[in-house]
């Protein structure tokens, strides 16, 4: 058998690959650079803000991950970027998406803490000030129950951006659910169907998915249609 030679599509194939990885690295350490400097106010001796963006990159490039990965990171973004006018300081909730599944283990629970901790470490060093950071650290965690205040804007535009996935087309959702049950591929079917049900139906009880009037308007329908759907096929 002789080892098969690259062919030349396959390398324009790979040279575009990673050429499309490349920009898209870039342009999200951009949007975290803009973020944060701007919710550093002009702090004083600030250090750059690029290596806390390849940080940050890494930790959502990990190989456990299938949905919880930078097309996540960027889709939470592009969401709250949508939302932005709702927010008190959309700022600090474009940096509390970046943290919010900074630390993502499938098999444990206490992940939305570990990266607010990540985040109470990380930011005050990166120039942002105490109440800044209690702010980042705040939404973080909010993320356990998706169930902002009524007057939390920014709570409201993190939770509602997080969970903006649920109102997808039929194709990406279903590539979504397909991500999930991947990411906990180590818990048996029966078990992962038993699990994942009781979460859909947790979700379908809340009076409302989403909590901006964009969202509100715009998502809540097709997210409580998609959410029957599965719950319908999980139980079938």
């Amino acid at each position: 058998m002789t080892d098969r030679v690259p062919s030349a599509d396959h390398d324009r194939s790979a040279d575009h690959d990673r050429s499309a990885d490349h920009d898209r690295s870039a342009d999200l350490r951009a949007r975290w650079a803009r973020s944060l400097t701007a919710a550093r106010a002009g702090a004083a001796d600030a250090p750059d803000p690029l290596p806390y963006a390849d940080n940050l990159l890494a930790r959502w490039a990990e190989p456990q991950r299938r949905y919880h990965t930078t097309d996540h990171l960027i889709a939470v973004l592009d969401h709250i970027d949508t939302l932005a006018s709702h927010a008190a300081d959309p700022d600090l909730v474009r940096l509390a998406a970046w943290f919010h599944d900074a630390v993502y283990l499938p098999d444990r629970s206490e992940n939305e803490e570990r990266s607010a901790r990540l985040a109470e470490r990380g930011l005050p060093e990166a120039g942002l000030s105490p109440a800044a950071t209690a702010e980042v650290a705040r939404l973080v965690r909010l993320t356990v129950t998706h169930a902002p205040a009524g007057d939390d804007t920014n709570g409201q535009v993190l939770c509602d951006a997080d969970l903006a996935i649920l109102a997808a087309p039929p194709e990406p959702y279903a590539a979504y659910t397909t991500a999930v049950r991947e990411e906990y591929g180590f818990v048996p079917e029966d078990a992962f169907r038993a699990g994942r049900a009781a979460v859909l139906r947790q979700l379908l009880e809340l009076p409302r998915l989403f909590h901006t009037p964009y969202g509100e308007r715009e998502w809540e329908t097709r997210a409580r249609a998609n959410l029957g759907t599965e719950l319908a096929q999980l139980t079938s």
